[in-house]
């Protein structure tokens, strides 16, 4: 890629850019949770079809499950019809929060907030495919545009997957890529990643000790379950530090603990609930047989039993070397090397892209979107004070697309 071609690129999303900014703060007036968001998918359709000349180069489908939608972009060098495949994909869900930004775009919908920046990934996936749409004739295989519900839960990547998303093209994609908006800790226009896993797995498990309630003042005669709840979840932190390696982290926190009706009387039952992180495959398989055997262990210890959910949740986000490499030439040839931070450690934070990255070599970037210039200390993703400065919208559309390009123009590995 020419550094002309590529400034031209550049220079192209910087033009569309107060529409890609009019889109995105469109789509924020309107959040949806979960998986299903008509509203959210009708606006996008609209912008998407409008690139649709009837030349079938792009070719537009719909979940069936979910709200989703798959765009493929036929490329147009030779031999483009036999090339590789390249995924881009933008979430489109918001979360269950009440916004607190003072903005006349602010959410029309009460309780719904777009507080994770997804109207901003929509927004730069449409800008994306504008920009591909012009440069078309440099595709050397095909574009898939994966605009995807529920990434804030239940998830969204496995419906689409499941109903065919990573053979949308015809024949498999070859290389995933995607971004996420950040409104804290990073200034604004920085991005940041690593190769390797860069998110971790997210799993829960909820537990119920079983005893056998009774009176207070004679404990002998019951079963008491919250003396041995409460040795568990102690138990637990001491599980995590001593049957785990420090450079292969595991973290166990326990957000719910609830036993009893009054202060004498013991109860039949207690339970808790925690969150179970972890960094690679081996990690956290071991965690939830360890979690279970040490649950059913105290139990034993104590003449009861337990019941164990274990339910797991998104996998480890894993960033292909070979992918994150060229991710990376991408973000220094279109914004010099000083936009690029490396991240000296995974986050703990989870990400249903990694579905995706399970069955498909790619990276996954951040990019700072913080409005105000003390980053550290402005709210985070998820808060309902969030911000999030959309003039980086050109510079997400230009690297998707100029990624893509890349990456079709490498071939196949």
């Amino acid at each position: 890629m020419t550094v002309e071609r590529t400034t031209d690129l550049l220079s192209l999303a910087r033009e569309i850019g107060p529409d890609l900014v009019a889109l995105r703060r469109e789509l924020h007036r309107i959040p949806e949770i979960g998986n299903h968001l008509p509203l959210t998918q009708q606006v996008l359709l609209r912008e998407l079809t409008a690139l649709d000349d009837g030349s079938k180069v792009v070719e537009i489908s719909t979940g069936e499950a979910l709200s989703s939608i798959t765009v493929v972009i036929r490329g147009g060098a030779p031999g483009a019809d036999g090339g590789p495949v390249v995924l881009l994909r933008g979430d489109m869900d918001a979360l269950p929060v009440t916004e607190q930004v003072a903005a006349d775009y602010a959410s029309e919908h009460t309780g719904v907030m777009h507080a994770c920046g997804h109207d901003l990934h929509m927004a730069g996936l449409v800008g994306a495919a504008r920009l591909l749409l012009a440069r078309r004739d440099e595709l050397a295989g095909d574009v898939v545009l994966m605009f995807q519900p529920g990434e804030e839960g239940p998830g969204g990547a496995e419906p689409m997957i499941a109903e065919g998303v990573l053979m949308a093209a015809g024949r498999p994609v070859d290389a995933a890529y995607a971004l996420h908006v950040a409104s804290s800790e990073h200034p604004l226009g920085q991005w940041y990643s690593r190769p390797g896993p860069v998110y971790a797995a997210a799993d829960e498990v909820r537990v119920r000790v079983v005893g056998v309630g009774g009176h207070g003042s004679t404990p002998h005669r019951a079963k008491d379950p919250v003396p041995a709840a409460c040795e568990m979840v102690l138990a637990l932190q001491t599980m995590t530090t001593r049957g785990f390696d420090v450079f292969d982290p595991v973290v166990v926190t326990v957000g719910r603990l609830a036993a009893g009706t009054k202060e004498n009387i013991i109860p039949d039952g207690a339970e808790f609930d925690a969150t179970v992180r972890s960094l690679s495959a081996a990690a956290r398989e071991k965690v939830q047989h360890d979690i279970e055997r040490l649950v059913d262990g105290i139990a034993a210890a104590h003449g009861l039993t337990a019941e164990v959910d274990y339910r797991l949740g998104y996998p480890v986000t894993v960033n292909d070397a070979t992918e994150h490499a060229l991710a990376l030439d991408v973000v220094t040839d279109l914004f010099g090397a000083d936009r690029f931070t490396l991240m000296a450690e995974p986050e703990l934070g989870s990400e249903d892209m990694s579905f995706v990255l399970d069955r498909v070599p790619g990276a996954y970037l951040n990019l700072g979107a913080c409005p105000v210039a003390d980053h550290e200390h402005a709210p985070d993703n998820h808060s309902p004070r969030a911000a999030f400065d959309d003039s980086v919208l050109p510079d997400a559309a230009a690297w998707l697309a100029e990624v893509a390009v890349r990456r079709l123009r490498a071939g196949e590995r």
